[in-house]
Order: C-alpha cells, then structure tokens, then sequence
C-alpha cells in the first residue's frame, strides 16, 4: 500500500513539474527551456521533448543504482510515468482525433495554448495548476479559444520522433 501511495504521490508531483517547467521556465522567463519550448510553438510537428528522455534516463537509472527500489525511487518512477504520459497525451493532441470528452476537453486547451492564448493553459495534462495560479483566460475567453481549438483537424506529416527512430532502423 505504502508504495502505491508513493507511486501516486510520484504521479501527481509530475503535474506541478510539467506546470513549472512549462509555464515558468518556457513561458514566463527566460530559460534553457524557452528556445526549445519555441521550437515546438514554431513547428508543433516537432512534439516530444527528446532532450529530456536521456537525462530522465540518467536520473532514473542512477536512482535505481544508488538506492535500489525504495521510496524515492518508487516516487521518481511515478514522476517519469507521469512524463511519459504527457509524452503520449502531447502527441496525441496534435496529431490524433479524440478517443474520449476528456481528451477532447484537455486537446481543445492544449490547442488553445498554441492558436490564442500563449500565455495560458500551461498544464497540458491537467487544468488544476492553471486554476491555482490563474494562468486560465476568463471563462467567456476561455469558452472562445477551446470551441475554436476544438474545430482543429489533427496534424498530419511526421514528427521529430523520426530523428530517433531513424539511427535505429537498419536496412536489408
């Protein structure tokens, strides 16, 4: 039960992280983050934030090494689960067609983000950390920029995923 708790605890520190870094540290300052935030903004075909998987990695796996599976590791695997479906969540909002209401609702913010509000909707996988901080619009500007968003087709094309896989691929 302990390392559920602590797991869930992991998973729910991911979405203040994602707040942080995305909000503060793309956004609102001047950051290592912002450029490579802008990259995304300029080009949302370029989606995952593949400088970030080798350092979750090296974190992780010294984690694991250092202090084998124990509370802070238990914890830091509910953060890294959390990225990873932020990861997936991310993609799918650009590039796929909503799967359920929820999707649809947290895609037509995401979206909103990008068409009208830069300064907004800075949670991507949850709304909690824009409520608490009021970084939403409005509700009557909110309610414009998300039906307008919620109208976007899904992007088409590749991504820049296909950096990755393309060094891993090999040829008959």
């Amino acid at each position: 039960m302990r390392d559920a708790i602590l797991l869930v605890a992991g998973l729910f520190s991911w979405t203040i992280v994602e707040y942080v870094v995305h909000g503060a540290l793309a956004h609102s300052h001047r950051t290592f983050v912002t450029k490579i935030h802008g990259i995304h903004h300029g080009d949302p075909h370029r989606v995952f934030t593949i400088r970030a998987w080798p350092w979750v990695a090296i974190v992780y796996f010294t984690s694991l090494a250092f202090l084998g599976i124990s509370a802070p590791t238990i914890s830091l695997s509910g953060i890294i689960a959390g990225f990873l479906a932020y990861e997936f969540l991310h993609y799918r909002f650009h590039f796929a067609e909503p799967s359920s209401n929820l999707e649809s609702w947290l895609r037509a913010r995401h979206l909103a983000h990008h068409t009208g509000a830069p300064n907004a909707y800075f949670g991507v996988t949850t709304p909690l950390w824009d409520r608490v901080f009021g970084s939403e619009p409005e509700a009557a500007r909110r309610a414009e920029l998300e039906a307008r968003a919620s109208k976007m087709a899904p992007l088409t094309g590749r991504t820049n995923i296909e950096r990755i896989t393309r060094r891993f691929r090999f040829s008959n």
